[in-house]
């Protein structure tokens, strides 16, 4: 499963804001509709791979 925005930022040492910026300006740049894009992107890519 992915991780909500809070336990993100709580892993990275970041504000809920920064995260959500982030998440934002990759999302403006790969012209995804949401982060499920991105989530396919990166799985496209080579950028993330399976748990568990």
């Amino acid at each position: 499963l992915g991780r909500t925005n809070a336990e993100i930022a709580a892993e990275l040492y970041v504000s809920l804001s920064t995260v959500k910026t982030h998440l934002s300006s990759v999302q403006l740049k790969l012209d995804a509709r949401n982060r499920v894009e991105i989530a396919a992107w990166a799985w496209q890519n080579g950028y993330a791979q399976p748990t568990g």
